[in-house]
């Protein structure tokens, strides 16, 4: 009988220290913010200009991605986000890239493809096929292409028409009927056409310029042609699940800039 009371507090002793063998769960990753990145034409040497990016310079961007653990995401996941009512965990980005270069067939989908990074891409229709834009036939081939596990990475978004400055243009409008026949025409004509070449529906726009951010007119010829987002120019980063859709900001990816400014606006 002795034994046995000393076996019982041996055994109590044992379970009150260990915590009845239960472990602590580790502290959930906080919630992150998420940035878009706003390229253009990625040059395969030197950037010409301000807005081009070097190609070394992109990889360079990609590689900071991944050694920082952002994940990538696109349009869509916003909305996922907005429904789940909750930022998601750790920060995420966004790739977009506005005009149309043939830089995005020969050098940007590669990489992407090599990374397995989604992104955006916002076409200025009306110069497609001409000069040194991309071609309808390559749009095509990028907007079909298919990742294992049957994801489509790469998504076609509207950049207008004839990439005017939206806001811009009310003044040359007497009737504000004909101003808004005017924007239903830069968003439906250019919707209309991309959707010819890309699978699924087109439903983001990026504004030409960043003219007309915020701009009721102009977010109501958004909806009623079908749009669920627009890209603005503004700088600053995706902070609440309930941001609004058609005021998103983004940040310049310009010759000048450093990588790790994707870590300052994301606070790392």
């Amino acid at each position: 009988m002795k034994i046995n009371v000393i076996y019982i507090v041996l055994i109590i002793s044992i379970l009150s220290t260990t915590g009845c063998f239960r472990y602590e769960e580790p502290e959930p990753e906080p919630e992150g913010k998420i940035i878009v990145l706003m390229y253009h034409r990625i040059s395969p040497g030197e950037a010409l200009n301000l807005y081009e990016r070097s190609v070394s310079s992109f990889q360079q961007d990609l590689e900071y991605l991944r050694n920082n653990k952002i994940n990538i995401i696109d349009f869509n996941d916003l909305l996922a986000i907005e429904e789940s009512g909750k930022m998601p965990a750790g920060n995420s980005a966004i790739l977009t890239f506005d005009d149309g270069d043939n830089s995005w067939f020969n050098i940007v989908q590669p990489l992407l493809k090599q990374y397995r990074i989604k992104a955006t891409f916002f076409l200025w229709v009306y110069m497609i096929g001409k000069n040194s834009f991309i071609s309808w036939q390559d749009v095509e081939l990028m907007s079909n292409y298919t990742f294992d596990g049957g994801v489509k990475p790469f998504t076609f978004g509207s950049h207008s028409y004839s990439h005017p400055y939206l806001y811009g243009s009310m003044a040359g409008f007497s009737d504000p009927d004909e101003y808004n026949s005017f924007l239903d025409y830069e968003f439906r004509e250019s919707k209309r056409i991309i959707e010819e070449h890309v699978p699924g529906s087109v439903e983001i726009f990026a504004l030409p310029f960043g003219d007309g951010a915020g701009d009721e007119n102009i977010i109501a010829a958004a909806e009623r042609n079908g749009y669920k987002f627009i890209r603005t120019s503004i700088h600053g980063t995706i902070n609440t699940y309930d941001s609004d859709l058609f005021l998103i900001p983004a940040i310049p990816m310009l010759d000048n800039t450093e990588s790790n400014e994707i870590g300052y606006y994301l606070g790392l």
